[in-house]
């Protein structure tokens, strides 16, 4: 796997969880991510929105390594 895995085109983004990388930032934020564990998010993207784990730990790695504040 190549380190940077959660680098990911938005329109690959959009084929394989229905939705873009803003959305999903703005999902992640509402979700206060940030100051939750990152398996409970990739959890949470799985149970609640259908994100395949793959998807959802991709997902959660690139907000979290992203606009780190």
């Amino acid at each position: 796997m190549k380190s940077d895995y959660w680098n990911v085109p938005d329109e690959q983004v959009l084929e394989k969880t229905g939705k873009h990388i803003a959305e999903w930032i703005s999902i992640l934020d509402t979700l206060k991510a940030r100051d939750k564990k990152s398996n409970d998010v990739v959890a949470h993207l799985q149970s609640e929105y259908a994100v395949p784990r793959y998807w959802a730990r991709t997902l959660t790695t690139l907000y979290l390594k992203s606009g780190k504040e």
